[in-house]
């Protein structure tokens, strides 16, 4: 009767075969690697090719495209000043309301411990 393996068992085993016997690596070979090095390069490869195709392939003339990206530069950067404006007002007024909310409490805590004394007064009073 023959012994039964999983497919782990025979993964690792095919992993160990691998690694006993080393080979030669072209250049190819080790470029072509599963690592996130080689990933972020091919995407940086991809990024300038991509670049490259849009501005040969662009409807516009080179002075139309850099007037029209930095009418949108400008957009953008006024965009960004006036939702980071309304940010900053909308944390004023959580800061406030926080305060506000924070004073109410105290003066509930105030009045409790005030009426405890007041309690506590009356009742050794009495004794």
């Amino acid at each position: 009767m023959r012994p039964t393996f999983c497919c782990a068992t025979l993964s690792l085993q095919a992993k160990k075969v691998q690694l006993d016997r080393p080979e030669r690596s072209s250049y190819w070979e080790v470029f072509m690697s599963d690592n996130a090095g080689s990933k972020v390069t091919y995407f940086l490869v991809g990024l300038g090719v991509g670049a490259l195709v849009g501005i040969l392939f662009a409807p516009k003339s080179g002075d139309e495209t850099r007037e029209f990206l930095s009418k949108k530069a400008d957009e953008g950067k006024d965009y960004a000043q006036r939702k980071a404006r309304e940010l900053r007002e909308r944390a004023d007024e959580l800061i406030e309301r926080g305060k506000d909310v924070a004073s109410k409490q105290k003066e509930s805590i105030s009045a409790a411990v005030e009426g405890a004394r007041e309690a506590y007064r009356r009742e050794a009073g009495k004794a």
